[in-house]
């Protein structure tokens, strides 16, 4: 019985650490604005402790930061964040592929191991692509971060997969607040998943390093404009 009482308080915890990073994504949490675990707790109707263990969880993904007396708030990350997030992510990335995509043969052996799994990759570039031309940016978040895990997963290697998650999540907390008071949001999304998935599927090495510096770059150029002030950050009166 006490085993099956963690698990369920495990779970709940889970749920809402889900919850509340999807209301940080969906811009409805915003920086600057404290919270306690009392106030989570009295909105989702549940009981202080796996709201308090689910904030902690945030907080230790970089996500919320904590007061001791004050509670919690989202964090707010700087463009300067923002472009080491994409230079870590940048290297992380090129050498997980490079180890791939070496001469070795590597690709050919993923791609017989993974094929069932990158026909699932595929599908999401291909949600991720069409949601990013739409400027549908809650589809296209969702639909990116099940992207880059499953792509991680697909490399085999959990705690690359785990680091690219986290950043991917971190970047687009840095994001959102620019993108929801941005008219024109298309502008300002990449949607190279499916050029990316197929160069993978072709196993065309170049291909995939081109897509990637493609990505590097278009994340670069984004923190470049942010610096200079165009759009300022929303909130701030600047």
């Amino acid at each position: 019985m006490p085993a099956s009482g963690a698990v369920n308080r495990s779970t709940l915890r889970q749920q809402i650490a889900d919850a509340l990073r999807d209301e940080v994504l969906a811009g409805r949490m915003r920086p600057r604005v404290e919270f306690t675990v009392r106030q989570i707790a009295e909105q989702y109707g549940v009981s202080a402790t796996p709201v308090r263990e689910a904030l902690f969880d945030l907080s230790a993904q970089g996500l919320l930061e904590s007061d001791q007396h004050r509670g919690f708030r989202v964090r707010e990350f700087s463009v300067a964040d923002y472009r080491s997030m994409v230079k870590a992510r940048a290297l992380v990335i090129d050498a997980a592929f490079r180890g791939v995509f070496d001469g070795s043969g590597a690709e050919r052996r993923l791609l017989a191991t993974h094929q069932a799994a990158l026909v699932s990759v595929r599908r999401r570039a291909e949600e991720a692509v069409r949601a990013a031309r739409g400027g549908d940016l809650d589809i296209l978040i969702g639909y990116d971060l099940r992207f880059w895990r499953e792509l991680g997963a697909v490399i085999g290697n959990p705690y690359i997969t785990e680091f690219l998650h986290r950043m991917r999540v971190q970047a687009w907390v840095f994001a959102v607040p620019y993108l929801r008071g941005d008219a024109d949001v298309c502008d300002w999304l990449w949607n190279g998943h499916q050029d990316l998935v197929e160069a993978i599927i072709a196993a065309d090495g170049d291909a995939v390093r081109a897509v990637l510096d493609a990505s590097y770059a278009h994340g670069l150029s984004w923190a470049d404009r942010l610096a200079a002030g165009d759009p300022p950050h929303p909130g701030h009166g600047d």
